[in-house]
């Protein structure tokens, strides 16, 4: 199966996060899905403009405002590049190089230049706004269950309480102080609605509380998720809308992004419950050897993924010599510092390209000629070895042979062998194997912010606590147009 991606233009009614009503003619990226042919999903007139009401009206309609919002999240201001290997990537000294714009970004030091200040606003509204067209959607469906074929009201629904949640949760984890540093600071709004109500600004806790409702919600719905109940999904089901789920927040995603915001909260009970479930599951098979030079993404190990339309395009001007000055790149030296210098692991071996200078490009994200589709255009948001990390994590201090065994898991289905680990040096060895698996992705900074370490490795020289780097700044025209928000920083 493979995805093309189609536009709709539509207009709606939103509120952006300034609180000013909108009326927009809103033109999103439809995904459609086919099995090896060039059928669309949705036969679209690209020019044609539907009503808010009339997109609300059939199950199709509900399908296309979700597919536009996952859309949304592809382009480069979000997780097209900067929410992964962009400004996140740098935050989390990922780079040895990167573009002279994000100079200010790498010192942590935020409000010093506009590029950075135009990128960190660009997250908050981006995220929000997508965020309001979900509302939107949310606020429709109850009174349209009855168009929907059966189980796909609890699907469309439970995927967009858990949509809410990610983008919420996102947000905390960029602009919010971490629950380790306190809980109780003032961070973020939590928004449910898509009018122009202003939403309160709320504690780190009761953000957190707000995306485990929506993300528990959303679970119980996504029961009757496909990939729970069985049920077959062919072309012949709606072009095969529901095929694909990991391209989708289906049940396993909403459980492992339950294990990441549980263990944000420290809560390692559940954190280590949820990741569990995923492992146990084995709906996402590890990585067979035989593909590591195609599926560079180690695709079937997503629980939850972008599909994004335009990533050839991104590679080439982010992680290629044509890029420019606009690349992002390592040296050899440290390349081989993240891997160990060990040859027999596939990440060392296939995620690299070296230029004529000897520096490494990232491969991850490159698409081969000989990829097949449904490796192609692929941004991971949740992978199966993570689970595993949280697994390790919650385990380390009450049987640290079972918290070692989740990480040497991952070694193993990395071509590495099982390495000693124990209380001396787990900590060490999470750390060191949670960046090898990472890179690129995002997640390295927010690893260091939820453990609000004071320096990270590779940025000695920086406390991060002390310049507040954690908490990137709110913008200033959310403080002009909603008052009585509290500095974040």
């Amino acid at each position: 199966m493979f995805i093309t991606g189609y536009i709709l233009t539509f207009r709606i009614d939103i509120e952006d996060m300034n609180t000013k009503k909108l009326y927009l003619r809103f033109t999103i990226a439809l995904l459609s899905f086919s099995l090896l042919s060039c059928n669309k999903w949705l036969d679209v007139d690209p020019k044609s403009q539907v009503r808010d009401n009339d997109l609300f009206s059939t199950e199709t309609g509900f399908k296309e405002a979700l597919a536009g919002v996952y859309a949304s999240l592809t382009y480069e201001a979000l997780y097209g590049r900067e929410m992964t290997f962009g400004l996140m990537g740098v935050l989390g000294y990922e780079w040895d190089f990167q573009a002279q714009a994000y100079d200010a970004d790498k010192s942590y030091n935020y409000q010093s230049a506009q590029p950075s200040l135009n990128r960190i606003d660009a997250i908050w509204n981006g995220l929000y706004t997508a965020i309001s067209n979900n509302n939107k959607l949310l606020e429709e469906i109850d009174a349209q269950r009855s168009v929907f074929s059966p189980d796909n009201y609890e699907v469309i629904k439970g995927e967009s309480l858990a949509l809410r949640a990610f983008l919420h949760f996102d947000l905390l984890r960029v602009f919010g102080a971490s629950y380790e540093e306190n809980p109780n600071k003032m961070a973020i709004p939590y928004f449910k609605k898509s009018s122009k109500e202003i939403a309160p600004q709320l504690t780190v806790t009761e953000v957190i509380d707000l995306a485990l409702a929506d993300l528990n919600e959303a679970a119980e719905l996504l029961k009757r998720d496909p990939l729970v109940t069985g049920r077959v999904v062919t072309i012949a089901n709606d072009n095969g809308y529901l095929m694909n789920r990991n391209l989708h927040l289906n049940y396993y995603a909403v459980r492992g992004l339950l294990a990441r915001v549980y263990l944000y909260k420290k809560d390692l009970p559940k954190a280590l419950e949820q990741a569990q479930l995923v492992i146990d599951s084995q709906k996402f098979p590890w990585l067979l050897p035989a593909n590591r030079k195609a599926d560079l993404t180690f695709s079937t190990e997503h629980l939850f993924a972008l599909n994004v339309t335009r990533l050839a395009t991104i590679y080439e001007n982010s992680f290629t010599v044509t890029g420019g000055s606009n690349v992002f790149y390592i040296s050899d030296a440290t390349r081989k510092e993240y891997y160990d210098t060990n040859e027999a692991d596939y990440r060392f071996l296939e995620w690299f390209a070296v230029s004529t200078d000897g520096n490494q490009f990232l491969k991850k994200y490159a698409q081969l000629d000989n990829m097949l589709a449904a490796y192609r255009q692929r941004m991971p948001m949740i992978k199966l070895p993570e689970m595993y990390f949280i697994a390790a994590e919650a385990l380390k201090n009450t049987n640290i042979q079972a918290a070692a065994a989740m990480i040497n898991e991952v070694r193993t289905h990395r071509g590495l062998t099982a390495t000693t680990i124990d209380v001396s040096n787990v900590d060490a060895v999470l750390l060191q194997e949670f960046r090898k698996e990472m890179i690129g992705e995002g997640q390295l900074f927010f690893y260091h912010k939820r453990k609000n370490s004071a320096r990270i490795p590779r940025a000695a020289t920086y406390d991060i606590i002390t310049l507040k780097g954690y908490k990137l700044p709110i913008p200033v025209s959310e403080f002009n147009n909603a008052p009585g928000r509290v500095d974040n920083r």
